[in-house]
């Protein structure tokens, strides 16, 4: 007799096979079977693959009451769903498992031990078909997704690679505690260790992967290992720069990420995608007044992670044993290359990776390939529209063809990737163009140096120092400064509720805005610390802002990030811009260029209330009297420019 077994969601409606399957693997599945009295009730068991494990989740809800005679027939109906679809699977199943066992090798409870006795999981992937040795590919994230990671390592496996990735300590099937960016470097190395002196391995190892995968590969190069030959980071992420904060500003748009990797030994979907929850308590928060440190109490939910994170506002000893740093990057000599987006919120991340390699390398073999693509879109070719701006198709990568190009390259002889004219190879947005440069500063020819006087940006310097003033009431939650995130990157207007707005004279041929601006602010405050922001647009000459670039910076830190120097009250002082997104973009003839200076004061960070305090521990009864900003018209930007002209 065949017992079937029904799932319903929050709603009563059955799940549909795939979702359902999903569910289980991840450990949330209830279905629903009979009690002794006959009545549906929530039974803890989960159908995984062929065989029944118990589970205990508050996913579903319980259904308790005897059936109505609606319900029997949507049970009815959701059995014969399900086991249909159920049957499709095992018989898709029956189908693909001879080709798995018959044509591949999977290790799919692959269990490494580190140099400190800790445990690194993983699944391993090589064709049965393949005689001698080769060289692998690896991926080391803390994304835990077995379905669709096997069916990865199984297309590079196909290209004649041993295919491996191992999980951060404490996720899969390891045993240890879950500490995001912290052992990665080290446990990387082992396993790179691990794989050279395996009989299949010809000793040596490329990796690939983007954002957090990203970070890891510089992990792994902080210490290189000789069996690493290359890289291919995609918008990699740079712990206590980009994320969890920026500029020593923490931010709030990803504060759910901590429990989204560190809940369970896979990922906390459910948790992830409660954007109300999370967008609801940083509003919270902001309202409250209360002191950044204590925004986890507001959720309701401890966020240990975060309070590590924030016992770290300077860029220390902890972030930097994270990564490379400083002359930990002249030890790099095996080839990169680096695929980034002008959109992509840890840019600056991802390029100071770049900047800091050429810087103690000269001659490093690191390429980037950048482009108008966000986070996600960086790492799978780019989209057709991204935050409204319609994205050319001559725009659009396939970054997936170009990594194995490359790893074909470094690892097996092949030809290098026929988009690489140069080290540097940018999209030049406005057109169908591609451009490229041996390095990021020969991007440009020209540097403009724009002073921020009274509303406008004057390539003359000015003589005596005038100043503007802003009054910002740091008590005030009505009011919020800074609007410096390109939600729309073309808009018919810019905020203009506070800040200062200054415009440049008119552009008398078209030109490219090629590279990052920089520049420095020159200001006299009546507090301790405070944060700036500056974004800088295209003013178009049919009226449209286009968003280029921005940057926040906390003042105290803006000479080191990693030592807080406090300003003094009264006296004007220079803040360095430092590294800000870059950007190619092609500006018509009578193009002006705008920037917009803030302090930044809004929901979306921590608010620096100037005590000189640690800003996590600061609250609104700190806010005293308002913060009055003298901004000088010393103040300046750079802006990179290449002529296209005669």
């Amino acid at each position: 007799m065949l017992s079937c077994v029904v799932y319903l969601d929050g709603r009563g409606e059955p799940l549909n096979a795939k979702v359902a399957r999903r569910h289980a693997i991840q450990g949330r599945i209830k279905p629903l079977s009979r009690n002794s009295h006959g009545r549906r009730q929530a039974a803890t068991f989960a159908l995984i693959g062929t065989s029944v494990r118990p589970l205990a989740s508050p996913f579903l809800d319980k259904i308790t009451e005897p059936c109505s005679e609606m319900m029997a027939v949507k049970i009815w109906h959701a059995t014969f769903a399900f086991v249909f679809a159920f049957l499709l699977c095992m018989a898709d199943t029956a189908q693909a498992q001879p080709e798995l066992g018959s044509v591949y090798d999977v290790q799919d409870k692959l269990l490494l031990k580190t140099r400190d006795g800790a445990t690194v999981s993983g699944i391993l992937v090589r064709r049965k078909d393949a005689t001698a040795p080769l060289p692998t590919v690896l991926q080391f994230t803390i994304y835990v997704r077995p379905e669709r990671d096997l069916a990865s390592l199984k297309e590079i496996a196909d290209r004649g690679y041993v295919a491996m990735i191992a999980y951060s300590r404490g996720k899969y099937l390891s045993p240890d505690a879950i500490a995001p960016y912290e052992h990665d470097g080290s446990d990387a190395y082992d396993a790179i260790d691990w794989i050279s002196r395996q009989p299949w391995s010809n000793g040596a190892v490329g990796m690939f992967g983007g954002s957090y995968n990203g970070f890891t590969q510089w992990a792994a190069a902080k210490k290189l290992h000789p069996a690493l030959k290359t890289i291919v980071p995609y918008v990699a992420n740079r712990p206590g720069m980009g994320l969890p904060m920026e500029n020593n500003i923490f931010i709030n748009p990803n504060y759910q990420w901590a429990f989204y990797v560190s809940n369970n030994k896979s990922l906390d979907e459910e948790v992830n995608q409660d954007r109300d929850r999370f967008r609801n308590l940083q509003f919270a928060w902001w309202n409250s007044g209360a002191a950044y440190r204590s925004i986890d109490k507001l959720d309701g939910t401890p966020n240990p992670l975060l309070q590590r994170w924030l016992q770290h506002p300077s860029y220390d000893s902890y972030w930097q044993a994270m990564a490379p740093y400083g002359e930990e990057f002249k030890q790099i000599r095996i080839p990169v290359l680096s695929v980034d987006g002008y959109y992509n919120d840890s840019q600056v991340s991802g390029l100071d990776y770049l900047r800091e390699h050429v810087r103690h390398v000269p001659k490093a073999e690191h390429y980037l390939i950048i482009g108008p693509y966000g986070h996600f879109g960086a790492q799978r070719g780019g989209e057709k529209v991204i935050n409204g701006l319609d994205v050319p198709a001559a725009a659009l990568i396939d970054t997936k063809a170009i990594t194995y190009q490359w790893l074909d390259h470094v690892l097996k002889g092949g030809p290098k990737p026929s988009v690489l004219k140069d080290k540097i190879n940018y999209q030049v947005m406005g057109t169908d163009r591609w451009g490229s440069a041996p390095s990021l500063e020969a991007m440009s020819q020209q540097t403009l140096k724009l002073f921020l006087r009274g509303s406008r940006l004057d390539a003359a310097r000015p003589g005596k120092q005038a100043f503007l003033t802003q009054e910002v009431d740091l008590k005030d939650r009505q009011q919020w400064n800074n609007s410096y995130y390109p939600g729309s990157i073309v808009t018919d207007d810019i905020d203009r509720s506070s800040g200062h707005v200054f415009v440049s004279e008119p552009f008398a041929d078209e030109v490219l805005y090629n590279g990052a601006f920089g520049g420095e602010i020159l200001a006299r405050i009546n507090k301790r610390d405070f944060d700036v922001g500056v974004t800088l647009y295209e003013l178009t000459p049919e009226g449209k802002y286009f968003h280029l670039s921005y940057v926040i910076k906390r003042a105290s830190y803006a000479k080191d990030p990693a030592r807080r120097v406090l300003l003094t009250p009264g006296r004007v002082e220079r803040i360095p811009l430092g590294s800000t997104k870059l950007v190619s973009k092609r500006m018509a003839k009578g193009s002006r260029l705008v920037a917009y200076l803030n302090v930044n004061k809004n929901p979306f960070s921590q608010l620096n209330y100037g005590t000189g305090k640690d800003v996590s521990d600061e609250t609104i009864a700190d806010a005293t009297g308002p913060l009055k900003v003298e901004w000088s018209n010393r103040s300046f930007i750079t802006v990179p420019i290449l002529r296209t002209g005669p």
